[in-house]
């Protein structure tokens, strides 16, 4: 009788045993599925950090594009004085319409670029004038590149006016520099 007790109680042991096995790899299972979910919340929220920084990046130059506009602007308006442009007439912002007003002069007009270029050759402040609108344009765009991972806005504004007018003030300076006329 003893014999049976002991195999017994080694018999409940035995499956005590096994059930705490069964157990014990459950809860592995599941630290494992854990570590994996919490690894991938991890990864997500580092992802969702970059967005959002760069969305923080993005509204900044927003919230701050008035001042670059105007400083753009301050730029521009002696250039357009000393080649004798006018501002489009439209309900754009001031810098879109002298921007606008300087390319649509040059499409109307190619003389611009020289008009251009003799000022910026014989004009120290419109030389400086150009030489810190190219600066800063060029500062602009590259700040929207590395801010924005799509580059949507930044080739709006390279495939636009900013775009356009900075190939034509490049050309301008160029070929004032070089000492070439068209």
């Amino acid at each position: 009788m003893q014999d049976i007790i002991i195999m017994s109680l080694l018999g409940l042991l035995s499956i005590g045993v096994i059930v705490m096995f069964i157990v014990v790899r459950g809860m592995n299972a599941k630290i494992t599925d854990i570590t994996k979910t919490l690894g991938y919340q991890y990864n997500l929220l580092g992802k969702i950090q970059a967005t959002l920084k760069n969305k923080n990046a993005t509204n900044a130059v927003a919230e701050n594009a008035e001042i670059i506009y105007q400083d753009l602007l301050q730029n521009l308006i002696p250039i357009m004085a000393a080649i004798d442009t006018m501002p489009r007439n439209t309900n754009e912002h001031p810098l879109w319409r002298a921007l606008g007003g300087i390319m649509d002069e040059y499409s109307r007009n190619p003389f611009a670029l020289e008009k251009l270029r003799r000022c910026i050759k014989l004009d120290s402040n419109i030389s400086n004038n150009v030489t810190n609108y190219i600066a800063r344009a060029n500062r602009l765009l590259q700040y929207l590149t590395s801010t924005e991972p799509d580059g949507i806005l930044a080739s709006t504004f390279t495939d636009g006016l900013l775009g356009q007018s900075l190939t034509f003030f490049n050309q301008a300076q160029q070929l004032a520099t070089t000492g070439d006329s068209i």
